[in-house]
């Protein structure tokens, strides 16, 4: 996959990544992993792409939601879901700024980078839930730890993945370009 430029790799890892997402989506009946693809691709690919990934994925979900899951079409349903794109968006400026701030240990940046994605993606989240006067259920402690817990295993799940296409040479140029 060497002659690959570095814009296609970008592509690709997008591809990929939104692919996982969707897998996860459908599994976990509409969970998107906003908060784990954050971390990974605040430091795997630029801001601009990362921001691309994020609504890939929101499309994605919206569409599984709407599509499969059987969503109704309501103004309170619409409002959530652009409150979850801008929480997706939010998560990877908030990924991204954490990761920029340390240039220690790639793992460390990961870690921080994975909780202020879900801090950043749950404040969101939150303004939503405040505009809207529902949701609140998603803030009781035991709803947390467990979104926090479940949102970590898949971002472990991604990493296999990234380093699987890693190993491959599939996606090399996406991290360097």
């Amino acid at each position: 996959m060497d002659s690959l430029s570095p814009a296609a790799a970008r592509h690709l890892w997008i591809g990929l990544m939104t692919l996982a997402s969707t897998i996860t989506t459908l599994a976990l009946a509409c969970a998107t992993p906003f908060p784990a693809l954050a971390a990974l691709a605040a430091l795997h690919v630029r801001r601009q792409d990362g921001i691309i990934l994020m609504l890939a994925a929101w499309a994605v979900s919206q569409g599984v939601g709407y599509c499969l899951l059987g969503y109704e079409t309501t103004v309170e349903n619409g409002v959530w879901a652009g409150t979850m794109a801008l929480a997706a968006i939010a998560s990877l400026l908030g990924a991204d700024g954490a990761a920029r701030l340390l240039p220690h240990h790639p793992a460390v940046r990961l870690v921080v980078a994975y909780g202020a994605a879900f801090a950043t993606f749950k404040l969101a989240v939150l303004a939503g839930a405040w505009a809207l006067d529902s949701g609140w259920a998603a803030f009781a402690p035991d709803v947390m730890a467990r979104q926090f817990a479940r949102y970590a295993m898949i971002l472990a799940g991604l990493l296999a993945l990234q380093h699987l296409a890693d190993r491959s040479g599939l996606l090399r140029r996406a991290a360097t370009a």
